[in-house]
C-alpha cells in the first residue's frame, strides 16, 4: 500500500471516528454577540438622507434660484467639467448638458437635458444628490435650484428670468415628458 493510500486511509477512519463519536457536532450557541460597529439612526439621521424628490415634486425643499444665480454657480462649481454653457467636456464622463438632436433621429443619438428627461425635478434631484462630482451633497438647496434654472433656461424650457421653487419647478413641461412610461403612475 502506498503512502498517499495509506494517509488517505487514516483521514477516512478519524473522520469517521469522530463521526460516529458526535465530535464535529457543535454545541448549541446562542448567537455571536454584535461587534459593536456603528450606532443606531436616529429619525434626524434618516431625514438628512431621506431627500428624494419625485416627478409631482413632492420632496422639494424650501428655497428658490434664477437662471442668473445659476450662471454664476456653474461657472464657478460645474464649467470645469461640463464646458462652458454646458456644451460638454470630455465625453462620456462630462456629457453635454444642452442641446441634443431628437431621439427620434435613432438611439446614437446623444442623450441631454432637453431631448431625455421626462421631469424637471428629475434634474434637480441629480443635482442635488450627486454634484459636483468631486463633492456631491455640498451645494445648498437654492445653488440647486438655480443651477436647475440657468440648465433649463440655457435648453429654452424656462425664460431667463423665470425663478424656480418647489411650485414652478413641476409645472415645467419637459419635450420628452410624453415619451416615458412611468412604473407608478400614482406617484407623479
Amino acid at each position: 500500500m502506498s503512502t498517499l493510500e495509506m494517509s488517505t486511509r487514516k483521514i477516512l477512519a478519524a473522520t469517521l471516528l469522530a463521526v460516529t463519536l458526535g465530535v464535529t457536532a457543535a454545541p448549541a450557541q446562542s448567537p455571536p454577540a454584535s461587534p459593536h460597529l456603528g450606532r443606531p439612526l436616529s429619525e434626524a439621521d434618516i431625514k438628512d438622507w431621506d431627500i428624494a424628490v419625485l416627478p409631482n415634486g413632492a420632496g422639494l425643499p424650501a428655497g428658490q434660484g434664477t437662471p442668473q444665480e445659476g450662471a454664476k454657480v456653474y461657472a464657478e462649481k460645474c464649467s470645469a467639467c461640463h464646458g462652458e454653457g454646458g456644451r460638454g467636456g470630455v465625453a462620456p464622463f462630462y456629457p453635454a448638458l444642452v442641446g441634443g438632436a431628437p431621439l427620434t433621429n435613432g438611439i446614437e443619438t446623444q442623450k441631454t437635458i432637453a431631448n431625455y428627461y421626462a421631469y424637471a425635478t428629475t434634474l434637480f434631484d441629480y443635482i442635488r444628490r450627486g454634484m459636483p462630482y468631486n463633492a456631491p451633497r455640498s451645494l445648498s438647496d437654492r445653488e440647486v435650484y438655480a443651477l436647475t434654472a440657468y440648465i433649463l433656461s440655457l435648453n429654452k424650457l424656462i425664460g431667463d428670468e423665470d425663478v424656480m421653487d418647489a411650485q414652478t419647478l413641476p409645472k415645467v413641461k419637459m419635450p420628452n415628458r410624453d415619451n416615458f412610461t412611468m412604473p407608478y403612475p400614482d406617484r407623479i
